[in-house]
């Protein structure tokens, strides 16, 4: 309940809003002055009601100073706002982020934080030893491991509640992540520093990743700043770590010939899915997300939709689009449409094969038994088939590069490049491909002086 204390002309109202993790009690206070002309009568009655608002505000937690703990604050602001606005991803990486700002930040009072407190934290972040999630690599010979369970790659991956991209990666020798690793270690009943042994414990977080935590602390802080609950924020006047930066990894045209060229020998699934990838730019994301009523293969054109994506906490869901731009229509070359009607067909074959086995979730690309496709999946299977078939190291996010870079460079305006990717504006794909845009610039000088040097040298006398 509010107590009030008359202090001369004024009112003192203070709310009890329960403890904090270290005990102590948070109190709220506000003022309240009372009009003039009214009477004393009128004024106890008006800072009664004035209380009770106040009280019911507090409790709801509308009310907020700037000296609450930024732990605190954090916990609002991802409750409240993240959790609400931002795509399930983007709030993933976000909470993956916390553990860090809050060991380092989280006690402070929020209108306590100055500009030398994040520097120090950054420097700290960049250091040496600084990791706590460094990957881990398995000790031993894991595909003897199933073996000697007499598991599958899909029963343990079931069983141990990690995605199937895991099991492969632990197959291959890939490293995987310490929450992976503490999976499969507790499932397997075993100390994880038996099973794994970590690699670049002694590497700081790269510049990227720090300047991630930046921008997460000031989107935070500012939100702060919109809420009127700090003057301003102290991350517009920090120097944000530099990024060194790094040009968009493609294939050239010779390059992308191999890589088709390579295509010819793996499954229809996978063959269309990189054809896909590489004719149209789409997103991992969105690939996964089409459904066959999306495909038009009268006009041979793909409606982008949807996403589907996964989390460790929620599986592999459907999303909308990354942005509103991200829903298009994609004119697909013949190449592309003349696979994707024979991989239709294939699984319409697997489909009867398992009969009421198959799980019907009118994906275009599905696991086996026809439930929706990891995502994961895709990419570990593309990184071994680049490596197996000596192709430049490239990603799968690089067939979209690929696809925006060739297209500028064959002359397509930048208008039309962008409307393909889904970018929301043309500005971004400037500057993602700006090397593509020099090169086609170059090209464009060559191609005037060719036209005009025979026209210039015949006027000579």
């Amino acid at each position: 309940m509010a107590t009030i204390q008359k202090r001369g002309k004024s009112y003192s109202i203070r709310v009890s809003c329960g403890y904090d993790i270290n005990g102590r009690q948070i109190i709220r206070s506000m003022t309240w002055r009372p009009e003039a002309g009214l009477s004393n009568l009128q004024a106890e009655r008006e800072v009664k009601r004035q209380a009770v608002l106040f009280e019911e505000r507090c409790h709801t937690g509308q009310v907020l100073t700037g000296k609450v703990r930024f732990a605190d604050f954090i916990d609002l602001w991802m409750r409240d706002y993240a959790e609400k606005q931002v795509r399930p991803t983007t709030f993933a990486r976000y909470r993956s982020m916390l553990p860090r700002i809050n060991a380092a930040l989280g006690h402070m009072r929020l209108d306590r934080i100055q500009p030398h407190h994040l520097l120090e934290f950054y420097n700290t972040l960049s250091a040496a030893g600084s990791r706590s999630d460094c990957k881990q690599h398995f000790r031993g010979d894991f595909t003897q491991t199933l073996q000697s369970l007499s598991l599958t790659r899909e029963a343990f991956s079931i069983q141990a509640g990690v995605s199937r991209s895991v099991v492969d990666n632990l197959r291959h020798g890939t490293n995987v992540t310490a929450e992976s690793a503490a999976r499969v270690a507790a499932y397997l009943g075993q100390p994880v520093q038996t099973l794994f042994e970590p690699v670049d414990r002694e590497r700081g977080l790269s510049d990227k990743t720090v300047l991630h935590h930046h921008r997460l602390i000031s989107v935070i802080l500012a939100t702060a700043v919109k809420w009127q609950i700090l003057f301003s924020n102290p991350c517009d006047r920090v120097q944000p770590p530099r990024v060194a930066y790094q040009e968009a990894r493609y294939l050239d045209e010779k390059q992308a010939a191999l890589l088709l060229d390579a295509l010819q020998h793996v499954d229809i699934q996978h063959r269309a899915i990189v054809q896909l990838l590489l004719y149209t730019g789409m997103r991992r994301g969105e690939l996964c997300g089409l459904s066959w009523r999306d495909i038009d293969f009268d006009t041979s054109v793909i409606h982008v939709r949807r996403s589907s994506l996964y989390l460790s906490d929620r599986g592999i869901f459907e999303d909308s689009t990354k942005n509103a731009t991200s829903r298009r229509s994609i004119k697909v070359p013949k190449d592309a449409m003349d696979t994707l009607y024979i991989y239709h067909a294939w699984q319409e074959q697997q489909r009867q094969q398992l009969g009421d086995g198959w799980q019907e979730s009118d994906r275009i690309f599905t696991a086996w038994n026809g439930s929706p496709i990891h995502p994961d999946n895709i990419t570990s299977w593309f990184s071994r088939f680049v490596r197996t078939h000596d192709l430049p190291a490239i990603s799968l996010h690089s067939l979209r590069h690929t696809n925006a870079t060739l297209l500028i460079a064959a002359g397509v305006n930048l208008q039309t490049v962008a409307a393909r990717l889904g970018h929301a504006s043309v500005t971004t794909t400037g500057k993602i491909y700006a090397h593509a845009i020099q090169s086609a610039d170059a090209a464009a000088a060559d191609t005037l002086q060719d036209l005009l040097h025979p026209l210039a040298s015949k006027k000579r006398p």
